[in-house]
């Protein structure tokens, strides 16, 4: 089970390393200064504080998780920028208010994700734009496949609980394939790829601690041996450089859409 309970545990984890992304994708949106922005499932408020780089005059950001909606205000002060709890399938928000609604991050955690688009498609009304970002599980995101790769291999984990599994849609052609659903059209796809770098073995395993998210989850939940012994099998996946930096990298795939 995913869990979701703390800001800070979350950003030590992988948000940490969602902001550049979130700045590279609202640049590649390149909406003009002045827009509505609507940030849905928007966590601890990288998206959001990203968004205030294209000059917007109202950025709104929903999210489901009281924790996160909290971290998020304190995140992000900018009058501008307002939060509340919600459900993306059901936005408590005008039709067509936005001008761009947008998810980082989000899609793969909800099943009724082509529900989520239409709702974010309703938000924007006719010439708005939809756009999304995911990491590129299957594929592209170290960090996460070093864990269940070797919790795998120990027999720590079914397979079916790895993210590469379980979020196996998160490549260009499905993500097309998902806007082009929800009535999206002109739909784009591209690449972000960031660095993530640790400047040991301990920088990078101490997040997985922190119980919040999909791995640190699953972490928790194993008895403390077993912990343990995952531990010493993810360490041996990442060598060290000389200077004892682990350098990986991360990929996201964003897609973006405008509403008919």
């Amino acid at each position: 089970m995913d869990v979701w309970s703390s800001g800070e545990s979350y950003d030590a984890y992988v948000g940490r390393w969602s902001r550049p992304v979130a700045a590279a994708f609202v640049g590649w949106l390149d909406r003009p200064p002045g827009a509505r922005w609507l940030d849905v499932g928007c966590g601890t408020g990288a998206l959001a504080e990203a968004v205030l780089a294209a000059a917007p005059t109202d950025v709104v950001g929903v999210d489901p998780s009281p924790a996160f909606v909290a971290s998020a205000t304190a995140a992000v002060p900018d009058p501008r920028v307002r939060f509340g709890v919600g459900d993306a399938r059901a936005l408590p928000v005008r039709n067509g208010w936005f001008d761009v609604a947008v998810s980082g991050l989000m899609l793969n955690f909800v099943a009724e994700r082509t529900a989520v688009l239409g709702e974010m498609r309703r938000a924007v009304g006719h010439g708005g734009v939809v756009g999304a970002y995911v990491w590129d599980y299957p594929d592209g995101m170290q960090l996460m496949s070093a864990y269940w790769d070797a919790a795998e291999e120990l027999g720590l984990a079914d397979p079916t609980a790895h993210e590469a599994v379980r979020f196996g849609f998160c490549r260009p052609e499905p993500l097309r394939a998902m806007f082009a659903a929800a009535g999206l059209t002109g739909v784009d796809v591209t690449e972000i790829v960031v660095p993530t770098v640790f400047g040991d073995f301990d920088d990078f395993w101490s997040p997985f601690l922190g119980g919040t998210g999909a791995a640190p989850a699953h972490l928790a939940a194993l008895p403390p041996d077993q912990q343990i012994q995952l531990r010493d099998a993810v360490r041996q996946r990442l060598p060290p450089a000389d200077d004892g930096a682990i350098r990986l990298t991360a990929r996201a795939w964003a897609v973006r859409g405008t509403a008919p």
